[in-house]
């Protein structure tokens, strides 16, 4: 995918991600998801569907493990079934058509509108709920040591984690969760530094009842190759470790992620 669509992609993902707990009234959106397909025809809106409705599925039950399940798998052959509306929007918007088959071969982004009660109907038949009650931030307070030194603490303001903030939103959004990076001010006030690091060993500063804190690190590694990463929360009073290896970092942002949805919709713990 060309970088200026991913960044596309980021702008609007952090739109919605870096923002406030979810709420009751935002439950709707937890029904719609977006999927980007080549033009506006048949060749690939089954498949973007499908992706869209095994998304919608752990959006609203809080359980990633759906996504993966088998009877889920099965189920998004039929998608178009519990669809209420769909759209799409071009991706090459405003870029001038180059060829005879004008928007035919052009990215577009299908947004689908699945129907809530067709929808909390096959979580019934999975043995799920939906999870409507109010969703915690995350906080992720990550060493970073990537292919190019220096490490740095991935911070709301910092050049350096421009991408891997956009990551992170489009992480927590599949999964109908917000994502806050921590200000530089706040990491100074917690005493952490690149430099003085002392997560995920320790336990993770006191955090507000809003939020999930969740401390560790991010170090490439040439051997994998890939991205390991190691990290640490406490919630109600318990803490949790979970890890992750030879991934890029768009699959560890979801690692954490996944972790924080199973612990905050009572469906597990991260490691499951």
């Amino acid at each position: 995918m060309p970088r200026w669509l991913l960044s596309a992609l980021w702008a609007t993902a952090l739109v919605s991600a870096l923002a406030a707990p979810a709420r009751a009234e935002d439950v709707a959106d937890f029904y719609q998801a977006n999927a980007i397909v080549t033009g506006t025809d048949m060749r690939q809106r089954p498949w973007g569907m499908a992706q869209c409705l095994r998304e919608v599925l752990v959006k609203v039950a809080g359980d990633p493990r759906l996504k993966d399940d088998p009877r889920v798998i099965e189920l998004t052959a039929h998608s178009e079934r519990f669809v209420a509306a769909f759209d799409y929007v071009d991706m090459m918007a405003g870029i001038p058509k180059k060829d005879d088959q004008g928007s035919y071969d052009r990215p577009h982004k299908l947004t689908v509108h699945f129907d809530p009660a067709k929808i909390d109907g096959l979580l019934s038949e999975l043995g799920e709920t939906p999870w409507h009650g109010e969703r915690p931030v995350i906080v992720p307070i990550l060493r970073v040591n990537g292919r190019k030194p220096p490490p740095y603490v991935l911070s709301a303001e910092i050049p350096a984690g421009e991408e891997q903030r956009g990551s992170f939103a489009n992480a927590a959004g599949e999964f109908g969760m917000a994502v806050r990076p921590p200000t530089a001010a706040e990491l100074a006030a917690w005493g952490v530094a690149a430099d003085h690091f002392p997560f995920p060993q320790t336990a993770p500063p006191e955090q507000r009842p809003t939020e999930a804190i969740v401390v560790g690190t991010l170090e490439w590694s040439e051997t994998l190759p890939g991205w390991t990463g190691s990290w640490r929360t406490r919630w109600h009073g318990a803490d949790h470790a979970w890890s992750i290896s030879g991934v890029n970092y768009d699959a560890a942002f979801r690692d954490i992620v996944r972790g924080i949805v199973l612990l905050a919709s009572g469906r597990g713990a991260p490691d499951q």
